[in-house]
């Protein structure tokens, strides 16, 4: 069986590893809420951040060594890089092959399009951890308590909010995960 918190004390640093810890106590609150698999959010949430601290070219290394293909996007956009490599780590390294796991760590950072409960989660978790004190977090936290989805769209405009101010490329998948939940969310008004 693999020793997810001893992996995660190996390969962060002591700011990254409790912030983690944070993301593993928020992952598992919101999976029990919200019907995910509390085992892979353990998982997924231990191991979402297991590449931040590697270097850029580490990090690029164990995605080009798994075979994944960056897009232009991905390639300008260092910042992400963690979550695909931790991914990519996830399999090769470790050999856990779930795809849910993968999934949620792969896109903690950017959102996606037809995203599961538990890569909500992760995504969710990772920005209303305990350790997060950025403006707004306490109304994200809010959020959270009630809606998956609606946390979701929150911590999707700040995001995309941020980064448009600082001019910098929005991810595609970010704009399509947010497009996806304005529709979810009119849809279901409508027929209400």
């Amino acid at each position: 069986m693999i020793d997810l918190e001893k992996i995660a004390r190996e390969k962060l640093s002591p700011y990254r590893f409790e912030h983690t810890l944070r993301v593993v106590d928020t992952a598992r609150e919101l999976a029990q809420k919200y019907g995910a698999d509390t085992r892979k959010a353990n998982i997924a949430a231990f191991l979402h951040d297991v590449m931040k601290d590697a270097t850029q070219l580490e990090q690029l290394n164990v995605i080009e060594k798994s075979g994944i293909i960056l897009t232009c996007v991905d390639t300008i956009n260092p910042p992400i890089w963690h979550s695909i490599a931790g991914a990519a780590y996830l399999r090769e390294e470790l050999g856990i092959t779930d795809e849910d796991v993968y999934n949620a760590v792969y896109y903690h950072t950017t959102g996606r399009a037809g995203m599961s409960v538990l890569e909500k989660v992760i995504y969710v978790a990772d920005y209303t951890s305990a350790d997060r004190s950025y403006k707004d977090v306490d109304e994200m936290r809010r959020l959270a308590g009630e809606s998956l989805e609606d946390a979701m769209l929150f911590a999707l405009e700040f995001c995309i909010t941020k980064l448009a101010k600082a001019r910098q490329v929005i991810h595609p998948n970010g704009v399509a995960c947010y497009n996806e939940l304005l529709m979810e969310k009119a849809n279901k008004t409508q027929t209400e």
